[in-house]
């Protein structure tokens, strides 16, 4: 702080001598502004004493100008005098005229020297003007460097001195702190102390149990890790089959174009040179033509190795380079195609070859034929490299210690390349191939046959090349992806073991899968939350809470008794009935012997009341009886209509009997059923009445709850008004104390426009002096 304040008044001085050979300067300069003003008036006196002369020899040749009009007037009345006063006027103007022309010379050089003065003095003032200007500005910068200084100056030194009161302050709470540390730490330490000592003894028991109850610790060996089953991702294994997928359609495309450039190029071994329709062609071309019409059994195999190397990765399995198993088939695929290719390369550069030394072989052909020649030299040392590394990637599925795990990303970074070197050979073979196709069109022996067959070639060529750039970009863009996830393994192990502990890893998948799957149980459905808050208050009050149902229990097992009592007393009711029909049944069996006759002459008359009865059972089964009086008629006729046939026979008793039964059981049953409907209509009455009474005690009191709110909310309502007051009162105290310092303002902005003033009227009167 001291070395601060000494470098800000040592800048102080620097600053004020400034401003002191400033004004030294200012003081010079307005010195040499009034030399210049009082040179300025000298001159200015000249002038208009030049001006006064010229205005006087102005008016004197006015006046001789006048006196030469008189004398011409006279001069008609007296030639005499005319002459004489012609010689002297001849005189006087030689005379006016030379000390007209010598004051014209006196006046053109005094204007002369006037005009300079005048523009020297412009010059001058404009000099000093800038300067002035330039002086002015700079000491205003000074004036408000300085200002900005000192009040800098003196913030920083009540910064420096508010800083040094907190550190002060801070310095003591920060004391207080370090005791309060230092007990603490004791304290900690004590704890600390009895803490090892409580996890030493657990240590020990912990490390007892783990000897006597744990076996082994399958993560030490590598062995017994790899039967580990590792964290499954989903997300990673549905990645790795839509790759697969997409390399699968790739391979597709490859193998579709690979079949056809062999059976095109197979057609133009047959064609050119040589026509097999017209001629005989070379045994070699016999040979090379049969092998390449043998070219299906090894190119489509390359797609059905591809298909099931894409139906084994699931989303359940575990998919690393242990476990594709599927690789080592595609591999082998790859290296039988690779040997159909190495058999008929011989095949195929011979016959270019002899193509070269046909007559019909141009010179520009035969460096196209050439060119083919390197180009397929280069393909099969292309899917040579390809069939390696390949082979390498399905080594972990059969033989584990073939490749390393940290060389996964050189084999595959090597694939990428090999792809990209792939495209770029069929790249040129389609190239020189087209070349080659429009030189054998010039060929005179050409055919339509065997323009149609390089047009098929180029287009499969075309094709090959398509599907090789994809297939290099889709894997250059997803290297990352195939050398992460392809090679990774259980939690704190390496690598897997052997193919074998990787097939065991997934049995153990598959089964703690199905345990989990067992384990989850189905979440019963709930209520949500909003529509239990809504019913909440019904469900309080509601018919089925436990008491109403403990009582409509109790009610219902009374009834039940009561029920049962009554079924009793109809029971021992019905024997008794059912005895005196049996006493009935046989008087009436008796008294049937003597009215035989009877029977015989109403014979006809019983199927019509048998009718009757049955439409009466009917209707009575069929229709509820409405009122006491309906009742009673219909007991009157159905009593009335057996009546007569009471002494005719047995089945007629029984029908009426059971008729008469038939409908007492009915309205019986009707009564039981108008009696449960009333006794669940009281129920149900007392029920609401009693959820009634239970929400009138809600409402009570939900209304003392809101009446205590309301009394709260009218006591808040007095205290913000009385803190509205208080807060009215500070507020216009401090807009008194904001238009005292707004009054204050003002006078100092008056002071201020005052002093502007002053400074703008010397300026003027400076300039006006400077004129």
């Amino acid at each position: 702080l001291a070395s601060l304040v000494f470098q800000l008044r040592a800048q102080n001085q620097v600053l004020k001598k400034g401003v002191v050979d400033e004004q030294a300067n200012s003081a010079s300069l307005k010195e040499q502004l009034k030399m210049k003003d009082q040179s300025l008036r000298k001159l200015q006196q000249e002038m208009d004493s030049l001006t006064f002369r010229n205005q006087q020899l102005a008016k004197r040749v006015e006046l001789l100008q006048d006196e030469l009009a008189l004398s011409e007037a006279r001069g008609k009345k007296n030639k005499k005098s005319v002459e004489s006063s012609s010689q002297l006027s001849q005189e006087q103007k030689s005379v006016f005229n030379e000390d007209l022309q010598k004051k014209i010379e006196e006046n053109e050089r005094l204007h002369i020297l006037f005009f300079e003065a005048d523009e020297q003095h412009k010059r001058l003032e404009a000099e000093l003007r800038s300067r002035l200007e330039v002086l002015e500005t700079d000491a205003a910068q000074h004036q408000a460097v300085v200002d900005s200084l000192t009040k800098k100056y003196t913030e920083t030194i009540e910064k420096l001195q508010n800083d040094k009161a907190k550190l002060e302050v801070k310095s003591q709470t920060l004391e207080r702190e370090a005791k309060d540390c230092r007990l603490r730490t004791e304290e900690c330490q004590q704890q600390l102390k009895n803490l090892q000592a409580a996890l030493g003894s657990r240590l020990e028991e912990s490390l007892c149990i783990i000897n006597e109850k744990v076996p082994f610790n399958d993560t030490r060996s590598a062995r017994y890790n790899a039967l580990n089953v590792p964290l499954h991702n989903r997300r990673n294994q549905l990645k790795l089959r839509d790759l697969a997928g997409q390399a699968l359609a790739f391979v597709q495309e490859l193998v579709t174009a690979l079949l056809n450039f062999h059976t095109y190029t197979e057609q133009k071994v047959q064609i050119f040179p040589i026509d097999s329709a017209t001629d005989t062609i070379s045994p070699l071309n016999q040979k090379f033509s049969q092998y390449l019409h043998e070219n299906a059994s090894y190119v489509r195999p390359l797609e059905e190795g591809m298909l099931h190397l894409f139906e084994s990765i699931t989303e359940d399995t575990v998919t690393v380079l242990e476990t594709t198993v599927k690789l080592k088939a595609f591999s082998e695929h790859l290296a039988s195609y690779l040997g159909f290719l190495r058999k008929i390369l011989p095949y195929q550069l011979k016959s270019l070859e002899e193509e070269c030394e046909s007559s019909l072989c141009t010179a520009a052909l035969r460096a196209r034929n050439m060119e083919l020649h390197r180009d397929m030299k280069r393909l099969t040392a292309v899917f040579e490299k390809l069939h390696t590394y390949v082979s390498l990637l399905a080594l972990p599925s059969t033989r584990p210690e073939g490749l390393l795990r940290t060389n996964y990303n050189f084999v595959f970074t090597n694939i990428a390349a090999s792809l990209h070197g792939f495209h770029d050979i069929l790249k040129d073979i389609s190239k020189h191939y087209s070349q080659k196709a429009a030189l054998e069109q010039e060929v005179p022996t050409a055919t339509q046959k065997l323009i149609t067959t390089n047009d098929c070639i180029l287009s499969s060529v075309a094709a090959l090349t398509n599907g090789a750039g994809k297939m290099a970009s889709f894997f250059s863009n997803n290297l990352d992806h195939f050398s992460t996830s392809l090679s990774y393994g259980p939690k704190g192990g390496a690598e897997f073991i052997s193919p074998l502990s990787a097939e065991c890893m997934l049995q153990y998948k598959k089964k703690a899968a199905a345990y989990v799957k067992s384990l989850k149980k189905p979440c019963a459905d709930s209520v949500p939350y909003e529509e239990a808050l809504a019913n909440r208050r019904v469900l309080l009050s509601s018919t089925e809470s436990r008491e109403g149902l403990a009582q409509q229990v109790q009610q219902s097992l009374e009834k039940i008794a009561k029920l049962e009592q009554e079924k009793e007393h109809w029971m021992l009711e019905a024997q008794l009935a059912k005895i005196k029909l049996e006493k009935e049944n046989q008087k009436l069996k008796n008294s049937l012997s003597g009215h035989l006759t009877e029977t015989i002459q109403e014979h006809s008359v019983l199927p019509n009341t048998a009718e009757q009865k049955k439409e009466t059972t009917e209707k009575s089964l069929r229709e509820p009886i409405k009122s006491t009086s309906l009742v009673i008629t219909s007991l009157s006729l159905t009593l009335r209509v057996p009546i007569r046939v009471t002494n005719c026979s047995a089945p007629d008793v029984e029908s009426r009997e059971d008729l008469i039964k038939t409908h007492y059981m009915a309205r019986i049953a009707e009564l039981t059923s108008h009696l449960q409907l009333a006794d669940s209509k009281s129920v149900h009455f007392h029920a609401e009445c009693r959820a009634l009474a239970k929400r009138l005690s809600l409402a009570e009191k939900s209304k003392e709850s809101l009446t205590e709110e309301l009394k709260l909310a009218s006591q808040n309502i007095t205290r913000l008004q009385a803190s509205k007051l208080f807060c009215h009162d500070e507020l216009m105290t401090t807009k008194r104390s904001y238009e005292d310092q707004l009054s204050m303002m003002s006078d100092h902005l008056c002071s201020m426009n005052e002093t502007l003033t002053k400074q703008r009227e010397e300026i003027d009167t400076l300039k006006m002096t400077s004129k």
